[in-house]
């Protein structure tokens, strides 16, 4: 085991937005991407000069942390391990939902959490979680404060004292089963040093959402996670064999083996808990060995239902298992191109003018090349001779479908700026512009019923609002029965007053359609308290009841993150 860090090292987010504050969204080496701000959403980016938020202008109230409490917690887990300096708890009082950046940003900080706890062991989680059923706390797990659906936002009601639980300084892979392929991890690792950890052994774990680095393993199994590579590795519920979490009782501990016939799923019961029935501080997960070639080619297709097919094929088809299949729509493509940087050198210049003959082309060949075509990406991973004989499967199946092969190119600037789009929505905030995401898991009978509908839904809300608006669309995760269709909305906001009432209208009159639908209100980004208005509709009033009845059994005193999934 790794010496462990100090509290203060463990990575955070800036405290009004994503990452880090070294790194921002730029438009101006993008010179498609000003006229496309202007044209879809009424934003003259070049006539406003952005101004950073400042703490320091804001106040912040002070904790409400007894002084007899802090030296309960700091006995469990040292001294410095307790923090509660404001930025610290402004920072763990918010996940990254677009409502939680709007309300830091304006210093609306009607209830923070009053101290942040950092423990190093399993045995210091115990000891934290008996101080806060002992002096009636709540307790708030926190893994890297990614979450966008309010799973780690306290309740403003809230009276009673609040501790954040960072489990950030817990983050070894502990042990590797080689002949098992399974790797015992606590769950403060983040994904960018769990990989790390694991492929300095030539393993992988294959789990890579869209938070990326700033997420834990905790936070993804205590969230049901998916990652862009869940074609290949599946979501984290496949992932995840075995998990160790605190409970008021003791510790409860699932056995990470193939196959359970043990009654109802303890398991499956702590997946999704989003900390309601204790903290995670350790899982087993499936780990599987780096491949040889890894290779990602771009294909086009004439428009979404075309790549839909195309899609659909692939999914069904015996002879491929691509690590992922992703299919962007016409309007996700034609702001994918506005991102493309303007060539800065000579090889830069003549990929360019060899794309601006090949839409030319496609027009000619009745293309829109404007706002239909669709661009897909899929990964091979394998030996080079598995990787190849997947490719020329996949490129008949393209061809059989209406689609084109653009190749590795493409592809390789997608692999490397995956995880870089959420500094976009802070940008956009600069400019009184909402940026925000839905997503849904539809069966492949109704992906396309959905993906027109959602379109109907929010244009028709942005007409009644009277505010321009884009939305765009792409396939994230494929499965047999069916796919995770991942929106993008943005939208000027009229005034500071109206801001939420607005984005909520538009953001609602989507997830209503999915759940109209029968899709699922989320495919992957938890319930929270965001997606709480939907979950009779989601699972069923009798299920609903189960679920809170279980809350309710392990955690009388609601001292554990009350209010998340269900309400109360």
């Amino acid at each position: 085991m790794r010496e462990r860090m100090d509290a203060r090292e463990v990575t955070r987010h800036k405290w009004w937005g994503w990452g880090l504050d070294s790194v921002t969204f730029r438009y101006d080496n993008k010179p498609a991407f000003a006229g496309l701000a202007k044209n879809k959403v009424g934003v003259d980016l070049d006539s406003q000069q952005p101004v950073t938020p400042q703490l320091s202008e804001l106040e912040v109230p002070a904790g409400r942390l007894p002084e007899a409490v802090r030296t309960l917690l700091a006995g469990a887990v040292g001294e410095d391990s307790v923090i509660e300096e404001d930025e610290h708890r402004v920072i763990h009082s918010f996940g990254r939902s677009l409502p939680d950046l709007f309300r830091v940003r304006s210093g609306d900080f009607a209830r923070l959490v009053d101290a942040i706890v950092y423990p190093a062991s399993e045995e210091e989680v115990a000891a934290v979680l008996r101080i806060v059923l002992e002096q009636d706390l709540v307790l708030i797990p926190y893994g890297g404060g990614s979450s966008i659906s309010g799973s780690v936002t306290p309740d403003v009601a809230e009276q009673r004292p609040i501790v954040s639980l960072n489990l950030g300084r817990m983050r070894d892979v502990l042990e590797i089963d080689e002949t098992a392929g399974l790797a015992r991890v606590e769950a403060g690792a983040y994904g960018p040093d769990l990989e790390e950890q694991l492929n300095a052994e030539g393993w992988t774990v294959g789990h890579f959402p869209d938070s990326f680095t700033y997420s834990t393993l905790g936070g993804w199994a205590a969230t049901r996670s998916s990652g862009m590579q869940s074609d290949k590795y599946g979501d984290i519920e496949d992932i995840v064999r075995g998990l160790r979490m605190v409970h008021p009782d003791g510790v409860a501990v699932t056995k990470p083996i193939p196959g359970r016939d043990s009654g109802p799923s303890v398991h499956e019961m702590i997946l999704g808990s989003e900390g309601r029935l204790g903290v995670i501080t350790e899982a087993t997960v499936q780990v599987h060995r780096l491949a040889p070639v890894r290779q990602v080619i771009a294909y086009m297709y004439p428009d979404w239902e075309h790549g839909i097919r195309g899609m659909h094929a692939i999914a069904r088809s015996t002879d491929v298992t691509p690590t992922f299949t992703r299919l962007s729509d016409g309007p996700e493509t034609e702001f994918s191109l506005s991102m493309v940087k303007e060539p800065s050198s000579t090889k830069g210049r003549v990929a360019a003018k060899v794309q601006d003959g090949l839409f030319a082309f496609l027009r000619s060949k009745g293309w829109d090349t404007t706002r239909e075509m669709s661009i897909s990406y899929v990964c091979f991973e394998g030996s080079k001779a598995a990787v190849e004989q997947q490719k020329a499967i996949v490129k008949k199946i393209v061809r059989s479908n209406g689609g084109i092969t653009l190749g590795a190119g493409p592809g390789a600037i997608y692999d490397q700026k995956k995880f870089d789009t959420p500094y976009l929505r802070d940008f956009l905030m600069d400019y009184q512009v909402f940026g925000d995401v839905c997503d849904t898991g539809a069966t492949w009978s109704k992906v396309n019923e959905v993906h027109a509908k959602a379109y109907e839904a929010f244009y028709a809300t942005q007409e009644r609002q009277g505010l321009p608006g884009f939305m765009f669309c792409h396939m994230s995760h494929s499965y047999h029965a069916g796919a995770c269709l991942y929106f993008t909305f943005a939208f000027p906001y009229s005034s500071k007053e109206q801001a939420l009432e607005q984005y909520y209208a538009a953001k609602n009159a989507v997830q209503q359609t999915f759940v109209d639908l029968g899709s699922t209100v989320s495919h992957h980004h938890a319930v929270g308290t965001e997606h709480q208005p939907w979950i009779t509709e989601d699972i069923g009033e009798v299920g609903e009841r189960m679920v809170k009845g279980l809350f309710a059994d392990n955690d009388p005193g609601r001292n554990l993150n009350p209010g998340k999934v269900t309400s109360p």
